[in-house]
């Protein structure tokens, strides 16, 4: 197939927020075509839990991951930890490929149809935006706006901005915004063991935190956050996706002793992944007919796993809003106040000198860690 020259409704990015926005549009009976510059199933550094919340919200597409049950969440430090078991029931560890690959075979089923394209430039006026597409083969390789390669030009009534942290579609339209302050960084990759919890482990040292993940009986997921510079970022050298220690496991794990000793003989599977700055900031969720959902519609950190829960919703409210940048520029803010207003509190105590009073407070007063978990995991 290739692109078409009209279409009611461009998605781009076909990562899961991408697909399930396709989804709903298909199912409001619209036409939908998402371009990604990858092909096939996509992976990502990311955390890979599915809180209740997202859990139910993926179901509720009409797809079902496989994946390890998660039924709640540990704060642990060198010498303590603080435990909260999830009241409405397990989550799921679940592979990025797999949910991304779950949720492509669902769209393209529910007639989404797919493409690999790079975005190069768009316009709009009253009654759609046209979007110039990079076709080429090796489109996913270049990500210069003015790089060569044959071009496609797309007319769509709406175009939906799914393309992530570092999204294309919001410098476009002029929405992009610098972010302040240190920018945070993260690393991800696998090990091949049995968990030895259902729980979502968060480490934390004085300067990083890492999240060790259930995603298979026989494989665990850690995710490291850190500070530039902690994740062992150079001024001017390599992204922290770059940065292993000698075992090809992500720089910096040793930091966490007790998660170190634990993975001492465990194979790393795969290559580590990094993603960042993390900090993202839109001027607003809408310009014309352009609408920017997900990561790109702006992030704050990674810090309470609630990524695909808050892209989600997002996905569901810019479908129903579609029409009407107001409205859905309220129903982004409710679908994203409580990941923001607790991230950025979480964040901002984190990066304080009372940082390495996070665990023991969540220890001292366990009914206010499961009020703040039972929040992020509804």
């Amino acid at each position: 197939m290739s692109v078409p020259a009209r279409t009611e409704v461009l998605v781009v990015g076909g990562g899961p927020v991408g697909l399930a926005a396709a989804l709903q549009a298909r199912r409001a009976g619209r036409e939908v075509v998402v371009v990604d510059r990858r092909d096939g199933v996509i992976d990502k550094a990311c955390g890979e839990g599915l809180l209740p919340g997202a859990l139910a919200a993926v179901l509720d597409l009409g797809v079902d991951p496989p994946g390890h049950p998660l039924a709640g969440i540990s704060y642990r430090d060198a010498t303590r930890h603080a435990d909260h078991p999830f009241a409405a029931g397990p989550g799921r560890g679940v592979r990025r490929t797999a949910l991304h690959a779950a949720l492509r075979d669902r769209a393209l089923a529910e007639g989404v149809q797919i493409e690999q394209a790079t975005l190069r430039g768009l316009s709009q006026d009253a009654r759609g935006v046209d979007v110039a597409l990079d076709t080429s083969h090796g489109a996913a390789h270049h990500d210069d706006q003015d790089a060569g390669g044959p071009r496609t030009l797309v007319r769509a009534s709406w175009v939906l901005g799914c393309d992530g942290l570092h999204s294309t579609v919001r410098r476009l339209t002029g929405l992009d915004v610098p972010a302040r302050g240190r920018a945070r960084f993260g690393l991800r990759t696998h090990y091949r063991t049995a968990p030895w919890s259902d729980l979502v482990e968060v480490h934390w040292t004085s300067h990083a935190e890492a999240y060790v993940t259930p995603v298979a009986p026989d494989v665990v997921g850690v995710a490291v956050l850190a500070r530039r510079g902690d994740t062992g970022r150079r001024p001017g050298g390599d992204p922290p996706a770059a940065r292993t220690d000698d075992d090809g496991a992500p720089a910096g794990l040793a930091a966490f002793a007790e998660l170190a000793d634990r993975l001492r003989d465990a194979p790393v599977l795969g290559r580590v992944r990094g993603a960042g700055p993390l900090r993202q900031r839109a001027r607003r969720r809408a310009a014309g007919r352009v609408r920017l959902v997900g990561d790109a519609s702006g992030y704050v950190d990674a810090l309470t796993g609630e990524g695909v829960r808050v892209g989600l919703a997002q996905a569901d409210a810019v479908v129903r809003h579609l029409d009407d940048a107001a409205t859905y520029e309220r129903a982004w803010s409710r679908a994203t106040r409580d990941y923001r207003v607790l991230t950025t509190g979480l964040l901002a105590w984190a990066g304080s000198p009372a940082r390495g009073a996070i665990v023991p407070a969540a220890s001292a007063a366990p009914w206010l860690f499961g009020a703040v978990v039972e929040r992020l995991a509804r």
